[in-house]
């Protein structure tokens, strides 16, 4: 589902989703995952003859720009999808091995080979046709009153994951669960609910005016006619342009990504009672009662105007349209494991359409997504077995307490922090926990069946699988030592709720993370990496949640009033950057990811120059040490992107677009000394204009 997720989990988003395998391949998947090899700047990629002042981003990565081209299969390119086509290459080869194997009956390793397989048989999948969504498709038609609708609308509610990739919407749920820690009483497990139901990423593709969105709508409605065909239905055309129509009513009720960023007004607390008084309309305890949330007493409502929407719509639009829009999105959800012809319809609108790629992506890589999906912890325990060795690890934990050295020093030295606030962000950080490669516990799947030949039913299972581990947390113990990424996820995660950060072991790879490089390029591109994400427990959300995980105001009126205008400074900075002529990225809503991007930059900075114990790095290239640091720092960013996919991020995302996030380099005193930058070049800041928040 797209939803609009609140703050309390904020990564990184290294662009790899789901990765492209070699052109040539004698059969499905690849047999064996490729060699890695040791990546140090590269020379070759840069420009020369642009002036690092004028565009730092082309000077570091002209060169790659000007002879990349985007793959077919895919919206963009860049440096974190080379990393996650060989994570994906190898996670593929370890699932094949165990599909090969003789592992018993039910183990985990039979049970990754067996999703895995069984996705991948095209052919069973085409012969079931639709009949797996039969069951679905009659509890649908037994709609016949409200009461009915709420009950249905409550088994389709799922723990709110990931799902396949950018081109496989999950849109069949009207609302979406999130189990974590209450942000008032951080000692207990919440049920958090979630606006969802869109089909479209965002409300403003159902309610921007603008020329090309008013297309988008067209071609949404003529997907919305074709998968209604495929599913058995008449007059399709009617039936979409209702469908659509009730989209558009949700649209409006829903928040904005801006407002759903906001955790002030993501934080309240509803109890049972509250629904059927604040959101009238839907029968709220059929629903919950459906759900299973029926021990559950007080919810936190993240979006409370659009819950009042959204529920007045299920007792005000006819049942026959409910009865489309969820048939509609019960075929889209399960799209990857039906028939071909469903396939290449969700492709035609939600790939080509809005992603801008041209042809979907083998189908061995979905698999791999799907059994990540699935199974995701099992995959990583056999993926840092094979390539993530001990050694990386420790390196990688002396890297995390460097930074963390550096950014408790930066906050020492801060001079318009007082005494109180400062000795707090000092406590927070103390306490701050931090998982490197893989969790401390494996997850335990053994209430989880997979079936081989039943890939509708293993996704399904797993879904219901999910659900059911998040709802046991409630009334249970914390669990800090839980991850909301595998091992072999290239990203990384801040989660104030838990002041915990998570670094898989597949971020942590050339190259990002390279032992055969000098020390101070990696600094300067994971060890911007691991300072962003310290840095987002002290970022515009981040710092609104105390050493506990609690949402309390630990600082001073004077000191929260220098922070907010360090941080409309910046609001105004991002604002200003134009990527298409009448499209700003906006400052507010990508505001996090801004601070955490100039804050664990400069505290990489940090850590890099005392990890050297006042010595300069060796030149590389005839390149000096800050140098090396800032390059590899904007070419751990690059990346090409189709134009209708840089639009729907900058619509929908909180991060900037990857382009223009090493633009967070002219706030760095040190990068103007190093490259010369002087006053009239395009990112030359005055001094005054440079934000240092932390």
């Amino acid at each position: 589902m797209r939803r609009s997720l609140p703050s309390l989990a904020l990564c990184l988003v290294v662009p790899a989703l789901v990765a492209a395998p070699p052109k040539a391949r004698p059969k499905p998947g690849p047999k064996a995952a490729p060699t890695q090899t040791s990546q140090g700047l590269d020379l070759a990629g840069m420009e020369p003859t642009v002036a690092p002042g004028d565009d730092f981003y082309r000077y570091a990565n002209g060169g790659w720009l000007a002879r990349t081209e985007i793959p077919a299969d895919r919206g963009s390119f860049g440096v974190g999808h080379q990393v996650a086509d060989l994570t994906d290459q190898r996670t593929a080869a370890l699932i094949q091995a165990a599909a090969a194997s003789d592992a018993p009956e039910g183990s985990d390793l039979r049970k990754i080979g067996d999703c895995y397989t069984s996705f991948m048989d095209e052919k069973a999948i085409e012969a079931r046709g639709l009949k797996p969504l039969q069951p679905t498709f009659q509890a649908i038609a037994r709609i016949q009153t409200r009461r009915d609708l709420a009950q249905y609308l409550g088994t389709t509610l799922r723990a709110d994951v990931d799902v396949l990739n950018a081109t496989h919407m999950d849109t069949t749920n009207l609302f979406g669960l999130w189990v974590a820690q209450d942000l008032d009483d951080p000692t207990r497990y919440a049920p958090f609910l979630l606006q969802g139901g869109l089909g479209l990423p965002e409300r403003s593709y159902y309610l921007d005016p603008a020329e090309g969105m008013a297309k988008v709508r067209v071609q949404y409605e003529a997907h919305v006619a074709a998968m209604l065909k495929l599913a058995g239905l008449d007059d399709v055309q009617a039936r979409a342009a209702a469908i659509v129509a009730l989209e558009t009513r949700m649209a409006k009720a829903h928040a904005s990504r801006e407002e759903s960023g906001d955790v002030l007004k993501g934080n309240n607390h509803w109890t049972r009672a509250d629904f059927a008084r604040k959101a009238p309309g839907l029968d709220w305890e059929s629903y919950f009662a459906a759900a299973g949330l029926k021990q559950a007493d007080v919810f936190v409502v993240w979006q409370p105007g659009a819950f009042t929407g959204l529920s007045a719509l299920t007792a005000e639009v006819p049942l026959a349209t409910w009865r489309d829009y969820l048939t509609i999105h019960a075929l889209q959800l399960r799209s990857r494991v039906l028939p071909k012809a469903v396939v290449d319809q969700t492709f035609a609108f939600y790939g080509k359409v809005l992603s801008g790629a041209t042809q979907p992506r083998e189908r061995w890589t979905y698999g791999v997504a799907v059994t990540n999906q699935a199974l995701g912890e099992v995959v990583g325990k056999a993926y840092v077995a094979r390539y993530f060795p001990p050694a990386e690890k420790a390196r990688a934990q002396k890297m995390v307490a460097n930074l963390i050295a550096a950014f408790r020093s930066r906050i020492e030295r801060l001079d318009w922090m007082t005494p109180a606030t400062k000795a707090k962000a000092l406590e927070k950080l103390a306490v701050l926990k931090v998982g490197v490669g893989y969790p401390d516990r494996w997850r335990d799947y053994r209430g989880l069946k997979i079936v081989k030949g039943d890939a509708f039913g293993n996704v399904e299972r797993a879904e219901r699988f999910e659900l059911a581990r998040n709802l046991q947390k409630l009334g249970r113990p914390i669990d800090r030592t839980e991850w909301v990424m595998t091992p072999q996820t290239v990203n990384a995660v801040n989660l104030p709720v838990m002041n915990a950060l998570n670094f898989p072991a597949a971020i942590l790879q050339p190259p990002y993370f390279d032992p055969k490089r000098s020390a101070v390029m990696d600094y300067g591109a994971i060890g911007a990496v691991i300072g962003h994400e310290i840095s987002h427990s002290f970022d515009d959300s981040g710092s609104l949640f105390d050493a506990t995980g609690k949402l309390n105001n630990w600082w001073t009126d004077e000191d929260m009033k220098h922070f907010l205008a360090s941080a409309d400074q910046l609001v105004k900075q991002y604002n200003a950057y134009q990527p298409f002529p009448g499209l700003h990225i906006n400052g507010r809503q990508t505001l996090g990811e801004n601070i955490a991007d100039v804050a664990g930059l400069a505290a990489a900075y940090d850590a890099y120059r005392l990890s050297l114990g006042g010595k300069e790095a060796p030149l590389v290239g005839g390149l000096t040490g800050d140098q090396q640091f800032f390059i590899s720092y904007a070419q751990s960013w690059r990346e090409k992107t189709r134009e209708p996919l840089l639009r729907q991020q900058i619509l929908t995302d909180g991060h900037a677009p990857a382009s223009w996030r090493p633009a967070t380099v002219r706030n760095l005193d040190a990068w103007y000394g190093a490259f010369g930058v002087k006053p009239g070049q395009a990112f030359y800041l005055a001094p005054a204009d440079r934000v240092k928040v932390w």
